[in-house]
């Protein structure tokens, strides 16, 4: 399925909220996606997308898609640190909402996520995020459009 000429799109697909649209996407741009689980999840099959599934293991998926990434691939996924590995091997990182993270702004994302996690281990707490909206969806859908067309004319 995967060929040197073409980015490959893959999915930190465990609470993906966005599957249906990385496969249109992906789909419509003749992009191959991969979607990463753990067997705990069960993912749909999609046209056009290839789905493995990992150990239960806490980044077992993590671990398997930085395994794979290769620059110019395409990396959906809300965990910052996996971000963080795809933007250092030169892939692009997009959420869940359509935010690209960035080298500039990824150091702090992972320093607040280590201090929210300092904060809980403390016994305190924090607001977790916001619920998931149809705008969420259209503007993941935009950015991934967005890079998709960006990485045609190039």
């Amino acid at each position: 399925m995967r060929s040197d000429a073409y980015p490959l799109i893959v999915v930190d697909a465990d609470a993906c909220p966005v599957k249906a649209e990385v496969a249109e996407a992906a789909r419509t741009h003749g992009v191959p996606a991969l979607f990463v689980a753990s067997y705990a999840h069960r993912l749909e099959p999609w046209p056009g997308v290839e789905i493995v599934q990992v150990d239960r293991g806490d980044q077992a998926a993590d671990l398997y898609i930085a395994n794979r990434l290769r620059a110019g691939d395409i990396v959906v996924t809300q965990d910052f640190g996996l971000a963080a590995l795809a933007i250092a091997k030169s892939a692009v990182a997009l959420s869940f909402r359509g935010q690209r993270y960035r080298p500039e702004t990824i150091d702090f994302l992972l320093d607040r996520r280590h201090e929210q996690a300092r904060i809980r281990r403390g016994g305190g707490r924090h607001k977790g995020p916001r619920p998931f909206t149809e705008e969420d969806r259209l503007a993941f859908l935009h950015s991934l459009t967005k890079v998709l067309r960006g990485l045609q004319d190039n």
